[in-house]
Order: C-alpha cells, then structure tokens, then sequence
C-alpha cells in the first residue's frame, strides 16, 4: 500500500470526486424521485457493486482490453445507453399512465438494487475512470500491485456509494414532501425518467479515451 501521506492525498481526491455531481449522483437522484428512499438506497448499492466489478476487472487487466478496443467500447457503451433510455422511459410512462403517482407501486428494492448494478456494470466511463486515477497512488516498490489497486479502488467505490446514500435521503425528502401533491409527484417522476433517458444518450455519445 502507498504511505500513510499518501494514501491521505487518496483519500482526499476520491473523497471530493465522490460528492462531485455527475452521472452516478444524477441517476440516483432521478431513481429516488422515482420510487422513492428505499429504491434509491437500494440503487446506491447496486451502482457500488457495479463499480466493484470495474475495479475487478481493471486489477485483472480486463477493462484495459475493453478500452484498448474500438468494438468492444462502443459495444458496451451502446448497451449501457439503451439500457438506461430503457428504464427512463418505463419510468416516464409508467407515472403518466398513474391517475395518482401517490398511488404508484414502488418497483421494488431488489429490481432497483439489480438496476443500479447493471447501468454501473454496463459503462465503460467507469472502467476508464478507474483505470485513470487509481493507478496515480499505487506503490509498485510495495508489491502486490493488482492488490494495491483493489483495495484503492474498494475505498473510493465505498466513498461513492455514501454519497449516493446521501443524495437518495436528500431526494427522498423532496419527493417525500411533494406526497400531499399528486400532480407535482407525477411531474417529479416523470421528469426522473427524463434525467434517465438524458443521461442514457450522453452515455450513448462518449468517446473512447484516447491512447
């Protein structure tokens, strides 16, 4: 592992990358507003698990083979793409076909936390994010470099998924006192499923990083 001062300027650069707004905060937001507290912890987790894999898969150099190819890039990034605009327009029409978007059924914690998983899983920006920062602290004199990454990797996903957990409290209370509105609820999950969609056709335009 990197020194203790080291690991300090770590910390402090995946802490403040954590609570800067992007993509992961927008998408656990627009669930939240969606289905509400428990949907969107439960999506927090599953986004956590699915940065897990990236972290995984960039220690075992899989995700530099990803990104190394043009085919296999735009493959999954078109699928990650397709994936969200899928679930952001479910989300869209299912609030409008509500006479109450009070009275919606919650999609459940299980499907949302499986969700979470899979937009994560399914973004190839993940991977290269991982494979751009993580790498700047590792302690090749240490050893045990794949390990180094892991552990690195481990802490910033756990620092992302807390300040996920926290943007889903924060929501859910917006969401949670908009209740004795019906009309504002629906307008609230419709336009979480817009963000949806919205970020589905960002990721459907990211370019591969170079070199």
């Amino acid at each position: 592992m990197p020194d203790l001062s080291q690991f300090l300027l770590y910390l402090a650069a995946a802490l403040l990358l954590a609570i800067t707004p992007g993509p992961g905060l927008f998408y656990v937001a627009a669930r939240t507003l969606a289905g509400g507290r428990a949907e969107g912890i439960a999506s927090s987790l599953g986004t956590g698990l699915g940065e897990l894999l990236h972290v995984l898969a960039g220690s075992l150099g899989v995700s530099a083979i990803v990104l190394a190819s043009a085919d296999l890039f735009a493959a999954l990034k078109l699928a990650g793409a397709a994936y969200l605009v899928w679930l952001g327009w479910r989300t869209f029409r299912a609030a409008g076909a509500q006479a109450s978007a009070a009275a919606a059924p919650p999609a459940g914690r299980g499907r949302a936390f499986r969700e979470g998983m899979l937009v994560e899983a399914l973004n190839p920006k993940t991977a290269a994010f991982f494979l751009a920062f993580v790498p700047q602290f590792l302690d090749p004199a240490a050893g045990r470099v794949a390990l180094q990454f892991v552990l690195l990797g481990a802490v910033s996903v756990a620092l992302n998924t807390l300040a996920d957990i926290a943007v889903a409290c924060a929501a859910s209370g917006i969401r949670d006192g908009a209740a004795a509105r019906p009309g504002l609820v629906r307008r609230l999950r419709q336009g979480s499923g817009g963000a949806m969609v919205a970020l589905g056709i960002g990721l459907a335009l990211a370019r591969r990083p170079a070199g």
